[in-house]
């Protein structure tokens, strides 16, 4: 398989909205770059496509990982951009082995993303985590402590949460996994 077979075939929108969602212009990452804000707009529009060096330098500016500039594991043409199946999922956030982190959304092109998390036992966030989104947490299974700024919770099986203009920390002290989808608005990963 070629290396231009495997990428997105919605990186131009994927890439617009990772830009968008951390407030840079296309002048800005093109400087990043060391391209033109021409270029840049062309591999947003998928004109041109970026090099495999260049797809890392953005992976690195939009900190996700290189793995979410790549597609979805084939599917029958139907279903692109539709449908997401469970063995096809797009990796995002860090590569940290104690949260396991799915994309659910078939692209980052809507105003919102749908995250599968997994938190490995003994799992805790570095520290408080704020972002410029809105967003929704349900766990599916397990138990997750979370800090809301300073007040905390338990979090169990069919608890839903909130995440708005607040800081965010959690962590899994239990011994079996805990597992959470997420709304997030405007996607982040």
């Amino acid at each position: 398989m070629s290396y231009d077979s495997r990428i997105s075939s919605s990186l131009g929108a994927d890439l617009r909205a990772l830009r968008k969602s951390r407030g840079l212009t296309l002048g800005q990452v093109a400087a990043h770059l060391g391209k033109s804000v021409g270029w840049m707009s062309q591999v947003e529009r998928d004109i041109s496509s970026p090099a495999y060096n260049e797809l890392k330098a953005l992976a690195a500016l939009y900190e996700v990982p290189l793995s979410l500039l790549f597609g979805q594991a084939e599917a029958p043409a139907k279903e692109l951009g539709r449908i997401v199946r469970a063995d096809a999922r797009r990796r995002v956030g860090e590569a940290d082995a104690s949260l396991v982190e799915e994309l659910l959304s078939p692209d980052l092109t809507d105003s919102f993303e749908v995250i599968h998390s997994t938190f490995r036992p003994g799992a805790r966030s570095p520290g408080p985590i704020t972002r410029p989104t809105q967003e929704v947490g349900y766990l599916i299974s397990g138990r997750l402590k979370i800090w809301l700024d300073d007040d905390a919770f338990l979090i169990t099986p069919g608890d839903s949460f909130r995440v708005r203009n607040q800081s965010l920390r959690w962590e899994n002290p239990f011994e079996e996994p805990a597992v959470a989808i997420w709304v997030i608005s405007p996607p982040v990963y």
